[in-house]
């Protein structure tokens, strides 16, 4: 036989043989050819990418999200967040920053006012009725009115009018009257957009965003003129005595109820903190320009913490978070949100889900089509999974293909193997929301009731965190107002974090008995936008 016969004999082999093992692998790994991404492709065919089942793959999971959760791990971390909150406590221009509310509520305001609450889907108008501590509060009436795209387009003054248009509504199904008196009708407004705030009750309207064009035209305008004016258009005489954001007005709401709040958490979709923290410890050139003599009655402060800034090159990322991070549109921007809450949790499994099909066989190896795209797999399937404790998560298998289509049915082993990490991805988020309210809690203590610290015999004499008190004050225990999807409505996530919270407190201040307790704080908004305006007139009448 002639040497070029072999030669084109050998190329033939070695090309029959490349067929081959590529057929094996579609066969085996069908949903690499099905509309991955290049950039994906390249994610699930490097090292990580090696067949295993689906029990080693969970173990893996499990073994990434929960090492760093161990009490000594999360106290250092806790550490380090501090570090980063104390130096943007003097410069940052991003976070930890001043708001003008100097007072919480005593708990004896009294009164009847109107809130309005401002979200990015929803406008609500409430009157409320506050009595006192001792008295539950009432919601004498409220109106939610969805804002969808086409109210969402009204520009500049428009959706102020319509704004007043559904306040005239509801002051209307009070009395016809009321409202239109001589004395003007005292109102606090919750705003969930940015804002530049210039006092209690003013501040200059910033670029909106979510859709809404609002702004077009207002932006460097005070808002509570603007409202007022729409107002007036109507005979309405109102006067806007508070402005606040959601994280301020749940603080204050439950503040309210409870004197021993000095805290609030946000976190549904996205997250945020506020805190009642000392002036003297923040920077002069956080605050801007106040009000003369503004420094002379303000001790505390409400601060606005944006803690989802927090946390980067402190707490742990997996691979899943690396590929999230890298593909955001803003990456390292949010640490913290971006492995802790309802827009992204969801979103963490997904990837964790692509990567088993074509590693562990979940799903036979088949991942549905509609999974391929990014945030397509809902944190609601998530939160579902793990609430279901049939033996075949009949009720979550119905909510998973009722979202997507699968090619074949997902057998039970598969949603016990998403079940599994779906506790495992939220846990972890528990973990490190806690690690970075008892970071808060901890700087708080320090400048609230300084102490000399001794070492604790028992524990790590290297943990530059755990420490004693000597005289462990009771004052140290506080109250967090929650409000949000996430930490309200979660299946076990609020049980979850409150347990991390009960383990860092005591390895902070062994047999102290200090405490942080995790608090519903439901229609914080709405309710914050009232108990802020009753603030303001006790406030308004003392000096007086």
């Amino acid at each position: 036989m002639s040497a070029p016969l072999v030669k084109v004999l050998h190329r033939l082999q070695e090309l029959f043989h490349n067929v081959v093992t590529a057929l094996e692998t579609m066969i085996l790994f069908p949903s690499l050819f099905r509309g991955l991404s290049r950039r994906r492709r390249k994610t699930f065919l490097g090292a990580h990418w090696k067949r295993r089942s689906l029990d080693n793959f969970a173990e893996e999971v499990e073994t990434s999200c929960s090492t760093p959760l161990s009490t000594h791990n999360m106290v250092n971390m806790s550490e380090k967040i501090r570090a980063q909150i104390r130096e943007c406590l003097q410069t940052s221009p991003c976070c930890m920053l001043p708001s003008y509310d100097t007072a919480l509520p005593a708990g004896s305001e009294k009164g009847t006012y109107l809130a309005l609450d401002v979200g990015g889907s929803t406008f609500r108008v409430a009157l409320i009725e506050l009595n006192g501590r001792d008295e539950e509060l009432r919601i004498l009436k409220v109106s939610s009115v969805y804002i969808d795209e086409q109210l969402k387009m009204l520009e500049g003054t428009q959706f102020f009018d319509w704004m007043a248009g559904q306040i005239e509504t509801v002051l209307q199904e009070v009395g016809t009257d009321y409202g239109r008196g001589d004395v003007p009708l005292v109102v606090g407004l919750s705003w969930s957009f940015p804002i530049e705030q210039t006092s209690h009750s003013s501040g200059l309207v910033l670029p909106m965003g979510k859709g809404f064009k609002a702004s077009n035209g207002t932006v460097g305008k005070e808002l509570g003129d603007i409202l007022i004016q729409s107002c007036r258009k109507r005979n309405l005489n109102v006067e806007v005595a508070a402005i606040l954001n959601d994280s301020s007005a749940a603080l204050l709401s439950r503040a309210y109820v409870d004197p021993k709040t000095r805290m609030s958490l946000i976190l549904g979709t996205g997250t945020n903190m506020a805190i009642h923290f000392p002036v003297h410890e923040i920077g002069m050139s956080k605050f801007g320009v106040r009000p003369e003599g503004w420094f002379d009655h303000a001790k505390h402060v409400l601060i606005n913490t944006e803690m989802s800034m927090f946390g980067g090159g402190v707490l742990p990322m997996t691979r899943w978070d690396d590929i999230l991070n890298s593909a955001h549109l803003r990456p390292d921007y949010q640490p913290l949100e971006y492995m802790i809450t309802g827009r992204y949790l969801g979103e963490i499994v997904r990837l964790i889900i692509v990567e088993a099909t074509e590693s562990a066989r979940l799903f036979g190896g088949e991942l549905p089509h509609s999974m391929c795209e990014p945030y397509s797999f809902d944190t609601s399937i998530v939160a579902c999974l793990e609430e279901d404790s049939s033996a075949s998560l009949s009720t979550a298998a119905a909510l998973l293909q009722k979202q997507h289509t699968f090619h074949k049915q997902p057998s039970v082993e598969d949603l016990r193997f998403l079940r599994r990490i779906s506790q495992t991805v939220s846990r972890r988020a528990a973990g490190y929301l806690a690690t970075a309210i008892h970071s808060m809690w901890c700087l708080r203590n320090e400048v609230e009731f300084p102490a000399t610290p001794s070492t604790v015999d028992s524990l790590d004499k290297e943990s530059p965190a755990i420490t004693v008190i000597e005289n462990g004050d009771s004052d140290k225990s506080l109250s967090i107002a929650c409000d949000g999807a996430v930490i309200n409505k979660y299946p076990g996530f609020r049980a979850a974090c409150q347990n991390y919270l009960n383990e860092l407190a005591e390895a902070t201040y062994p047999g102290a008995g200090c405490s942080i307790r995790l608090n519903p704080a439901p229609e914080s908004a709405i309710l914050g936008a009232a108990v802020a305006v009753a603030v303001s007139v006790a406030g308004n009448s003392t000096q007086h």
